[in-house]
């Protein structure tokens, strides 16, 4: 078994609903490592370059306002980077399929998932589908030094001009 690290997103409909504890727990059946983890304010652009792959369906800005919270009234994700041995497969199904009907009634999506009126579907999580999907979310997701080992190559460099927030 390979040793892989995958993102997964505790989505705006999960967290108002109460969930982060449930599905925590369900997540820690895998028996992996949590490398990394934050509550992210979800921007148009990161929701945009995450659902990159999905521009042009019809769902898609219905799909990015589900991501930043405006269905929810909750503008919050909670990110997380879990690896070991063949994480990727091991989170998905626990996670369970995309549409939650599909979704075994026991996986995280079967239990807690829904598809709204207009086709979208609800599924409280996000988990990453391959290797190199994991590689690019957990790219955009996190920044290398918030990730508490090194999983992919660094390098150091200077930044000018950069503007940031900081505490007043």
């Amino acid at each position: 078994m390979a040793v892989q690290s995958t993102l997964i997103l505790i989505k705006p409909d999960g967290l108002v609903k109460s969930l982060t504890g449930n599905i925590l727990s369900r997540l820690s059946e895998a028996k992996l490592i949590i490398t990394a983890a934050k509550v992210v304010r979800v921007s148009r652009e990161l929701a945009e370059e995450h659902y990159s792959h999905l521009k042009g369906k019809p769902f898609f800005e219905e799909l990015i306002e589900y991501i930043m919270g405006e269905i929810h009234h909750s503008n919050r994700v909670v990110a997380f980077v879990y690896q070991g041995d063949d994480a990727i497969t091991k989170i998905r199904d626990i996670v369970g399929d995309t549409n939650p009907e599909a979704a075994n009634p026991v996986s995280i999506r079967g239990a807690y998932g829904r598809i709204t009126t207009t086709g979208v579907f609800e599924n409280v999580v996000h988990a990453s589908s391959s290797p190199e999907d994991a590689e690019k979310e957990i790219k955009l997701w996190f920044r290398p030094d918030e990730i508490v080992v090194d999983i992919y190559p660094t390098k150091e460099v200077v930044l000018n001009n950069i503007k940031t927030r900081v505490w007043a």
